[in-house]
């Protein structure tokens, strides 16, 4: 378990490092945010959302995915990041899959996840995962994500999955701009299909 934690630690280091790089202007590659390190293995995961439905995120294979990691009783960046994200699909004029991943397990509850995403009109353009400690916690890992806990605030990022399923783009959420967003989606959804990451 120690081993997994100190993995854990290394992965969320190096993916805030190439988060950071991610800025106003397109990179080099003609991404607007930060690209993920290549090679990251594909990580699965099901979870049960704010309905009680089990979604896999195996099943938006063939399309690019939005991830991002928020909780229920947010008062600042989750919300603006959930309206930026609105934003984007906006902008693109079409809808992707877009998984909220909860990073505050003991008090996201299906009620609060439903209020949520009420609120800000993104009811049937966003699920809200919700599980235990447990369930969430490889996520988390495989994400780099630290989430929310006493005294300290999680981390907030919104990665895209290329139709693979692979990470290939990540903004942190001081940089995520609903043009940004929809730039990249554009760019993955115009690769061939299979195109290595």
């Amino acid at each position: 378990m120690a081993l997994l934690a100190a993995g854990g630690i290394v992965l969320a280091t190096a993916l805030a490092i190439v988060l950071m790089g991610a800025g106003d202007e397109p990179t080099a590659n003609g991404f607007d945010g930060a690209t993920r390190p290549p090679g990251m293995p594909v990580s699965d995961f099901a979870l049960h959302d704010e309905q009680g439905e089990l979604v896999r995120s195996s099943s938006s294979r063939g399309k690019v995915t939005v991830v991002t990691f928020l909780y229920t009783t947010c008062k600042d960046t989750c919300p603006i990041v959930a309206q930026q994200i609105a934003g984007a699909l906006d902008r693109l004029g079409h809808d992707v899959p877009v998984l909220a991943v909860s990073v505050d397990p003991a008090n996201d509850t299906p009620k609060l996840a439903k209020r949520f995403l009420a609120v800000r009109q993104l009811q049937g353009r966003m699920h809200f995962l919700l599980g235990t400690r447990a369930e969430l916690a490889p996520i988390w890992v495989a994400y780099g994500i630290r989430p929310q806990g006493n005294g300290y605030e999680h981390s907030s990022h919104v990665v895209l999955l290329d139709r693979e399923g692979r990470q290939r783009v990540g903004f942190p959420s001081d940089r995520l701009t609903p043009e940004g967003l929809a730039h990249d989606i554009r760019r993955l959804e115009a690769e061939p299909s299979g195109s290595p990451s």
